[in-house]
């Protein structure tokens, strides 16, 4: 049986990226996946991420960006590609909802610079959004997007330089304690290792059970719009976009490439029973839904559907990250739930369970994404 210091199950998102931290420690690592680097059969994938400081889902998540954009310029010097566009974004909602509130909260508590603007301010700044009242809106000038499967390829690219292994191609059946070790069990055999890290993604509930936490995964669709009005070009200044509207939460991005507009509702989903079974075709009832969105609030873009994917969006029961310590044993690792929100943060994620397996513990703070808050009767807030 092969041995190794650590292994790393899943190189997804998060995984490719605690390879490449693993590796950068001198650690002799290896990577596992049922699919290759930058596949689109999980949740890393679709061309684009946005990332963005004033995090409306809860102050705690700030100071964990400010370290994951040091670290994509640090990743994007080694590999020398350009994995970061900084465009701006604007996310538009009711005063008293959930994303402009959240927005100006992370803004106060962490001193950062956003701009609010009114529903006729919005309109003469980005002529192609239209902002009906009572909404309201607010502009992040430090905000952009990620090429998702750049940045995976990068983490696995570099990694390997650094004396990474990655084998693909091997769906991982087990994995157990044994000893102060592991072994971990795939379709073509066993491997070994002092340390293991588990970054599952869609299959969380599979290889994380015995956390008895209630992963669910949902199947979310993505789609691509032709525009010919100017204003909705990344060139001509359009930023990304995020809506909390009446009939859900919708994000897109402006034309950056030839197949147009980026659009994608955020909230719903169907829910997944086999994450190998979700079904990739185009879903009349979600298109409906980005329509009828579409021609309320950016009246300009056509209705000419270029593009269409499926990926996935693995839940924790409160939408929040679990990163932490195995419980029962802690050389083992892992971050599961990223409930949809999650690459912007892989960098950082990466590091600091590399830390845990290394060094028992993490610079990192995470605390408020550790495992047992869903089973103590004071479960520690976000």
């Amino acid at each position: 049986m092969e041995r190794y210091d650590c292994i790393v199950v899943g190189t997804g998102g998060v995984g490719s990226a605690a390879l490449y931290h693993l590796a950068r420690r001198g650690v002799r690592a290896l990577g596992l996946d049922r699919f290759p680097p930058g596949h689109d059969r999980g949740s890393s994938h679709g061309d684009t991420r946005i990332i963005r400081l004033a995090y409306f889902e809860h102050p705690n998540y700030v100071p964990m960006l400010r370290r994951a954009y040091t670290l994509w310029a640090e990743l994007a010097a080694r590999c020398g590609q350009q994995l970061y566009h900084e465009i701006g974004l604007l996310q538009i909602g009711p005063g008293d909802g959930v994303v402009v509130p959240g927005v100006l909260a992370s803004a106060k508590a962490h001193g950062l610079e956003v701009e609010e603007l009114t529903p006729s301010e919005v309109e003469h700044c980005f002529s192609g959004f239209r902002v009906p009242e009572p909404m309201t809106a607010v502009f992040e000038r430090q905000a952009g997007y990620l090429r998702v499967e750049a940045c995976v390829l990068a983490h696995v690219g570099e990694a390997v330089k650094l004396g990474a292994e990655v084998r693909s191609g091997e769906p991982v059946r087990a994995w157990r304690a044994e000893g102060s070790g592991v072994v971990v069990t795939t379709e073509r055999g066993s491997y070994a290792a002092d340390r293991l890290v588990i970054t599952p993604g869609a299959w969380a509930a599979a290889l994380l059970g015995d956390l008895g936490i209630g992963f669910a995964v949902r199947r979310k669709a993505v789609f691509w719009y032709q525009v010919t009005d100017p204003a909705y070009s990344a060139t001509t200044g359009c930023p990304i976009f995020l809506y909390e509207a009446p009939a859900g939460i919708f994000y897109g991005y402006p034309q950056i490439d030839r197949f147009g507009l980026k659009i994608a509702e955020h909230s719903g989903g169907q829910p997944v029973a086999d994450p190998l079974a979700v079904n990739r075709e185009l879903d009349p009832q979600d298109q409906q839904r980005v329509e009828s969105f579409l021609q309320e609030y950016l009246p300009g873009v056509t209705p000419h559907c270029q593009k269409h994917v499926v990926c996935m969006y693995t839940m924790s029961p409160d939408e929040h990250f679990v990163v932490d310590r195995h419980p029962q044993y802690p050389h083992i690792a892992f971050a599961a739930g990223l409930s949809g929100h999650g690459f912007k943060f892989v960098g950082v994620l990466g590091e600091a369970l590399t830390e845990l397996v290394l060094d028992g513990q993490t610079s990192a703070p995470i605390g408020f994404l550790a495992c047992d808050r869903f089973t103590r009767d004071d479960p520690p807030r976000p």
